[in-house]
C-alpha cells in the first residue's frame, strides 16, 4: 500500500496536479569534495570499489553528464544553493576561513525556498561560503550564518580542512570553546610567537606540506592561514567523517514527523586526507583512497538509518562531488605514488582547477526507491537546477535565477536535460551547447605545475565535439569555422554586456 502511494504522489507532481494532500518527500543532497567520475565504481572507470555509491548508482540514475557550475569548491557550492550562475557574483572564489558571507541573505536559496514548502532544513559538513559580514569574533555569536541563507539547523567546517579555524561551528557558535582560551585567526599575518610550519617543522607529525600549506599546524598538519588559542575546539581530523555522520542522523531522526531538507558536504577525499583509523589502508592507495571508502561507508550507514526508520521510500537521495579531482594538492600524502592503474579523471581531459571535462563533469546520482527505476541517463544536468527542479517537486513557484526546472530528468521521466551550460573555473569560462564545448582564449600556463593538471588555457580558441571526443584531443576551431562562431555567438549572449 505504501508503495502504491509513493508510485501515486509521483505521478501527481508529475502531472501537475499535486495540491499538498499527499506527504512531500524528504530530500538529502549528498555533495563530496573534489571526487571524481572514475572514484565511483559504478561509473566502471577506476579501480576503487565503492559498493554505497554504487548501490545510489545502481538503483537510482547515473547521469554521464552531470555538472558543477564550477571547478573550484566555493563557486559551484554557490550555484547549487542558489541557483544563480557564481560568475556573476565577484565574490565567489576559494575562499579564505574568514571571509564574510557571500549570499545575499535577501534572495532565494533552496533551503528558503523549501521551507515555504514546510519543509525542516540542515546543512551538516563543508560550507565554504563565508560568515559574518566583516571581521569575525569567533568567541561570540557568529552573525551571518546558514541560517540567515534558510537553514534551520547548521554544524559545519567554516571553510576546508586545510584552512583555519580548523574547529566545528554549530549555528551560531563555536563548539566546544572555552572562554578562558579565545581564538583567533588571521589570513594577513601570523600572531607573535606562533609557530608554523616553515618555523617549526618538528610539528608536521601526521603530513607534511608540498605546497601552500605551511601556516599554522594542528593536530599534527600544516594549513594554510593562521590560528591562536581555543584549544578545546580544534577537531581532530580522524574523528570528523563520524562526527558529521553523527549530526546528519540526528538531524534526520529530529525530522520524522515532518519533510526534511538535508544537505549533507562530505570532506572526502579533499586534502588533508585524514581518514579514521579503521579505514587507514584499506583501499590502497594511500591516504585519499582511504578516506573515498570513509565516505563510502558513510553513505552506507545513512542509508541503513533511512531504512530502519521506515523513510527510505520517501526520501529523495542526490549523490554528486562539487568539482572534479586532484591528487596533489598541497601536502605530501602519496596519492600520486599509490595511485596505480585507478583513474579518478576517467576518460576526461583536466582535473579541479580545469576548464576541460574533468574539472566540472561529475559523479550525478539520483536515487528514490520505488519511484526512480534503475537507469542510466545521458542528458546534460546541473546542481545549478537543483532550486527550479525541487520548487516543481515541492508544488512551488519557479524562482527566480539561472536554474531549469528538469525534474522528469532528474526523475528519469524524460531524457532531456539542459541544452546549455556555462562552467567556470577560477573566473574563467567556458560554454556547453549540447555535444560542444567552446573554451575562450586564455593567457597564462597551460599546466598548474605544482598539482599537474591542464587548466584549459590557450591563446587560440578551442572547439571540441564531446560526443565523438571525449578526452577533448582534437580542437576543431579550424576546421569548423560556422560552429565556432555559433558557439561564440551563444554564449555571448548568456553574458552581461
Amino acid at each position: 500500500m505504501y508503495k502504491m502511494l509513493v508510485a501515486l504522489f509521483a505521478f501527481l507532481f508529475l502531472s501537475g496536479s499535486l495540491k499538498g494532500q499527499v506527504k512531500s518527500p524528504n530530500i538529502i543532497i549528498i555533495n563530496l569534495d573534489d571526487l571524481g567520475v572514475g572514484d565511483v565504481s559504478a561509473y566502471k572507470k577506476g579501480e576503487l570499489k565503492t559498493p554505497n555509491f554504487d548501490f545510489l548508482a545502481n538503483n537510482g540514475i547515473r547521469f554521464n553528464r552531470g555538472y558543477a557550475t564550477s571547478a573550484t569548491c566555493t563557486p559551484s557550492r554557490f550555484a547549487l544553493l542558489t541557483g544563480i550562475y557564481p560568475w556573476k557574483n565577484s565574490q565567489a572564489k576559494i575562499l579564505p576561513g574568514d571571509a564574510p558571507l557571500i549570499i545575499d541573505t535577501s534572495i532565494t536559496t533552496l533551503p528558503k525556498m523549501l521551507k515555504k514548502a514546510a519543509y525542516k532544513t540542515a546543512v551538516v559538513g563543508k560550507w565554504h561560503l563565508g560568515l559574518g559580514n566583516g571581521s569575525i569574533d569567533w568567541n561570540k555569536h557568529i552573525s551571518f550564518n546558514p541560517s540567515n541563507v534558510g537553514f534551520d539547523y547548521s554544524y559545519i567546517m567554516a571553510a576546508t580542512t586545510d584552512r583555519v579555524p580548523t574547529v566545528y561551528i554549530e549555528n551560531n557558535k563555536v563548539v566546544g570553546l572555552e572562554e578562558k582560551d579565545p581564538l583567533f585567526v588571521s589570513y594577513q599575518q601570523n600572531f607573535d610567537n606562533e609557530p608554523t610550519a616553515i618555523s617549526h617543522p618538528q610539528l608536521m607529525t601526521k603530513m607534511k606540506w608540498h605546497h601552500g600549506h605551511n601556516q599554522s599546524v594542528h593536530n599534527g598538519i600544516p594549513r594554510i592561514g593562521y590560528m591562536r588559542g581555543g584549544k578545546s575546539a580544534l577537531w581532530i581530523d580522524e574523528d570528523m567523517n563520524d562526527i558529521f555522520l553523527q549530526k546528519g542522523l540526528e538531524f534526520i531522526q529530529s525530522s520524522l514527523d515532518q519533510p526534511f531538507f538535508l544537505y549533507f558536504a562530505l570532506h572526502q577525499p579533499h586534502v588533508p586526507r585524514v581518514p579514521h583509523q579503521r579505514f587507514v589502508g584499506k583501499s590502497g592507495m594511500g591516504p585519499r583512497g582511504d578516506a573515498i571508502l570513509e565516505a563510502d561507508w558513510c553513505i552506507g550507514e545513512i542509508l541503513r538509518k533511512l531504512r530502519e526508520w521506515n523513510i527510505l521510500e520517501n526520501t529523495f537521495i542526490v549523490f554528486t562531488s562539487d568539482n572534479g579531482p586532484v591528487l596533489n594538492d598541497g601536502y605530501f600524502d602519496e596519492a600520486v605514488e599509490k595511485i596505480g592503474q585507478h583513474t579518478p579523471f576517467a576518460d576526461l581531459r583536466g582535473g579541479k582547477y580545469s576548464l576541460y571535462e574533468a574539472g566540472t563533469r561529475v559523479p550525478f546520482i539520483t536515487y528514490w526507491k520505488g519511484v526512480i527505476k534503475p537507469a542510466v541517463s545521458d542528458a546534460m544536468v546541473c546542481q545549478l537546477d537543483f532550486t527550479a527542479s525541487f520548487a516543481r517537486l515541492a508544488g512551488l513557484p519557479h524562482p527566480e535565477g539561472d536554474g531549469e526546472n528538469h525534474l522528469k530528468a532528474l526523475l528519469g521521466k524524460s531524457k532531456n536535460g539542459r541544452k546549455e551550460l556555462i562552467i567556470e573555473a577560477t573566473g574563467r569560462l567556458a560554454y556547453r551547447y549540447h555535444n560542444y564545448v567552446y573554451i575562450p582564449p586564455n593567457k597564462g600556463n597551460p599546466m598548474i605545475e605544482t598539482v599537474q593538471i591542464e587548466n584549459g588555457n590557450d591563446l587560440e580558441d578551442q572547439l571540441f565535439d564531446l560526443k565523438k571526443d571525449i578526452g577533448q584531443r582534437f580542437n576543431l576551431a579550424k576546421t569548423k569555422v560556422e560552429k565556432l562562431s555559433f558557439m561564440k555567438t551563444k554564449m555571448a549572449a548568456l553574458l552581461p554586456e
